[in-house]
């Protein structure tokens, strides 16, 4: 698979169903807070965008980027202005393991790199392996040791272009 195979639009109001419905799945639930999206409030928030990834046509994961200086005390906030981080999970189970992670993480990354920032950043919970497995992959490293933040237990880890 390819980063051109995959489509990337705005998440919508109309879309919390099918989101609701990914992140009540055990391999989303494990791993994803189970009040985002949010509603509409938090749909229009600017610090973030939220996008739903479709391949074929068919929507399989969410992924959302956002500025790393938005809020306050964030793990991320001394990286450089325009630095992004990013979350994502595959909400399809049947797409889950067979390298759709990897294709539409690097085609977001690209993307971002493209529109300027100079830093992208994520943070999977220490013993999710299989994401940390793809992240690698995709070009983050680790920053650091795992460490607590006020959004739980992280490794810090970070993407250069």
């Amino acid at each position: 698979m390819s980063a051109k195979d995959y489509d990337f639009r705005a998440a919508t109001l109309d879309d919390l169903p099918m989101l609701r419905a990914w992140q009540a799945m055990p391999h989303v639930r494990a791993w994803w807070e189970d009040d985002e999206p949010y509603d509409a409030a938090h749909l229009k928030d600017p610090r973030v965008v939220r996008l739903i990834v479709s391949h074929g046509g068919r929507p399989l994961a969410y992924i959302q980027d956002y500025t790393v200086h938005g809020w306050d005390g964030h793990p991320f906030a001394h990286l450089p202005k325009g630095s992004r981080g990013i979350d994502q999970y595959i909400g399809d189970p049947a797409m889950v393991g067979v390298g759709h992670g990897t294709a539409f993480i690097a085609a977001r990354m690209r993307a971002l790199f493209d529109a300027g920032a100079p830093v992208i950043a994520i943070d999977p919970h220490p013993d999710n392996a299989r994401a940390i497995a793809v992240y690698h992959k995709v070009g983050f490293r680790p920053e650091g040791p795992a460490r607590e933040t006020k959004w739980g237990l992280i490794l810090p880890m970070v993407a250069y272009p």
